[in-house]
């Protein structure tokens, strides 16, 4: 009987420890690889807007989750740094453009990935749809290819006599290529002429602006890529020596100096890109959660460098302008 009592008390005794050991364990911190696209300095305010986002959330950095930032200049790097992000073994993967959305999911077929900037997520065949993703792979969309139509018209309005826009895109980048076939499209309705001028590498984009001058074209836009992000400074100063009308994706143009810009906020996807990481670490499955669109854009005219090429913006355009810079 004795022992009896003996064996249950210990028995007692040692799944108490366990429960204590199991209890001691720390929790599995959580472990997020951020793709960008162009360069630290560049995507600055993006990193700092996930971070807000996730700190929204009760994340904070170092104590409850990790995050691993990279940053991809060119369309070549991403799929040596999204394997990289797969070797971490990170739990999510965020990135901010279509070449990197691609880049990831071909690097893993398992790991959840969250996608910002990517203007045609179907037609680029990032997802299966916009209400049934499908696979590893969901995020937010800025519905590049229906805004490059927009930009033409909102640019035409604002400079009336303008009939040979030059566009600068970039030839790997697939968002572009669709972004500029829609802007075709636009082009021929307003009776506008469109001189694609691509570009490869940073190295092209004199060759590039030259080829503008020499077609003489009267105003320019210029398509979203991370080589673009990374030089926007260099992209607005050629086009404010080329005394060139320009219009930009993002604000992030027009506070550097660009002439317009018309486009989604990547602050405000980048903060929700936290949500949906968010979702994820609860148990959500990318497959089952749609992919959000954007719901406004902001249209952001610079007066100073419209005053600086000598160019009057007609009233009616300002009105509509979301934020004039004085």
């Amino acid at each position: 009987m004795k022992k009896n009592i003996f064996g249950l008390a210990l028995c007692a005794m040692l799944c108490a420890l366990c429960v204590s050991a199991q209890a001691q364990q720390p929790k599995k911190v959580p472990r997020i690889g951020v793709l960008h696209s162009g360069s630290p300095s560049s995507t600055a305010p993006q990193r700092e807007a996930f971070r807000q986002g996730l700190r929204d959330l009760g994340y904070i950095e170092g104590q409850n989750i990790v995050v691993e930032y990279r940053n991809a200049e060119r369309v070549a790097e991403y799929p040596n740094v999204a394997t990289e992000l797969v070797r971490l073994k990170v739990d999510v993967i965020v990135v901010a453009s279509t070449a990197g959305a691609q880049a990831a999911k071909n690097a893993t077929p398992t790991i959840p990935i969250v996608f910002t900037g990517v203007g045609d997520p179907v037609g680029t065949g990032v997802v299966a749809s916009l209400a049934q993703p499908g696979g590893n792979v969901t995020g937010l969309s800025n519905l590049t290819p229906e805004l490059a139509g927009k930009q033409m018209e909102v640019f035409k309005e604002a400079l009336p006599k303008i009939s040979h826009v030059a566009v600068l895109w970039e030839t790997a980048n697939a968002g572009n290529a669709v972004s500029l076939k829609e802007m075709k499209v636009a082009a021929e309705a307003l009776r506008v002429t469109l001189q694609p001028a691509e570009f490869r590498s940073p190295d092209d984009f004199e060759t590039a602006f030259s080829a503008i001058k020499r077609e003489h074209a009267s105003a320019l836009i210029v398509l979203r890529s991370p080589v673009i992000r990374t030089h926007l400074t260099r992209i607005v100063d050629l086009a404010a020596r080329s005394r060139l009308p320009a219009m930009y994706p993002d604000s992030v143009f027009t506070d550097a100096g660009g002439l317009m810009s018309y486009g989604p906020k990547p602050v405000e996807q980048s903060r929700g890109a936290a949500r949906y990481v968010d979702k994820i670490l609860k148990g959500a499955k990318p497959a089952e959660l749609p992919v959000e669109q954007a719901m406004k854009v902001e249209f952001v005219i610079n007066l100073k460098t419209a005053k600086q090429i000598g160019l009057t913006i007609p009233p009616n355009v300002l009105a509509r302008a979301d934020r004039v810079i004085k």
